[in-house]
Order: C-alpha cells, then sequence, then structure tokens
C-alpha cells in the first residue's frame, strides 16, 4: 500500500479520470508553481473503479476553478487547512473561458488580430457545447 504524507494547508483534486492526471498538471501549469505537489494514479476507488488525485500544497487562490471545471467538471476539490478538509467544491461548467481554448476558424478576428483573447461562452450546458463569442465557431473539445 502506497502512503502520500499528510497535507497539512492546500487542496486536493479527487475524482480524476484515471491516467489523465498529467494532463491536468500540464493544463493548469502546476510546474510554474512553487509548492509541493503529488499526483497519485490509478488509484482504487468504489465510485471510478480507478481514478488519479493530485495534491497541491499551496493556496486554493493560485489556481483558476472555472478552467479546471472546463477541463473536467466532474472533479472535487476539497481544501485543507490544519490537515481537516474545511471545504467540498464541486466544480461546474464555466459560462466563459478566456484563453483556455483556440478558435480553429481561419476568418475568425482571433486568427487575424493575434493579441484578442480567445473567449468562449457556453450555449448548451446540456451538450456541453462552447462556441467562439465572435464567430460562433463550435469548439470541438477533446476528451481528457
Amino acid at each position: 500500500m502506497l502512503n502520500i504524507g499528510v497535507l497539512h494547508e492546500g487542496f486536493v483534486l479527487d475524482h480524476i479520470e484515471a491516467g489523465k492526471s498529467m494532463e491536468i498538471y500540464n493544463y493548469l501549469n502546476l510546474n510554474k508553481f512553487d509548492c509541493c505537489v503529488a499526483i497519485i494514479k490509478n488509484a482504487r476507488s468504489n465510485k471510478m473503479g480507478k481514478k488519479d488525485i493530485i495534491k497541491i500544497e499551496c493556496s486554493i487562490d493560485e489556481i483558476d476553478l472555472d478552467v479546471l471545471g472546463f477541463i473536467d467538471h466532474n472533479i472535487t476539490v476539497n481544501i485543507i487547512q490544519d490537515d481537516k478538509i474545511v471545504e467540498k467544491k464541486r466544480l461546474s461548467l464555466p459560462k466563459e473561458i478566456k484563453n483556455v481554448a483556440k478558435c480553429h476558424n481561419p476568418r475568425c478576428i482571433t486568427s487575424i488580430e493575434q493579441e484578442l483573447d480567445h473567449i468562449f461562452v457556453l450555449t448548451d450546458p446540456r451538450k456541453e457545447i462552447y462556441r467562439c463569442k465572435f464567430c460562433e465557431e463550435k469548439y470541438r473539445r477533446k476528451k481528457l
């Protein structure tokens, strides 16, 4: 049995689809943080069979929960203070994301104006469809 040390202050990203933690690590740019990060891959889970977990020893304010919700809104965020879980946050699909995905429409203004932000708006929450704010091109979501 693997034993990972106790997290005194920070947060835990739980219920990550098995094998996807490194992609989330890269997507959130956790390599740029000056804090301790533990990645647990393929942990046993009654609910999911197998899952990944990421433990991060820094303030929750340092990550963008909207980006995390866009990546996978089924992830649970456990906030840890004084060795205890003080809050569990459920993620949801953000209504708008900025500079997380790029519009692939060659006629979109974002293709011409390089400094313009790439903004996508959630247009169909049930089907999890995002569209470019400028040209309404549908974002083709890749599953992590």
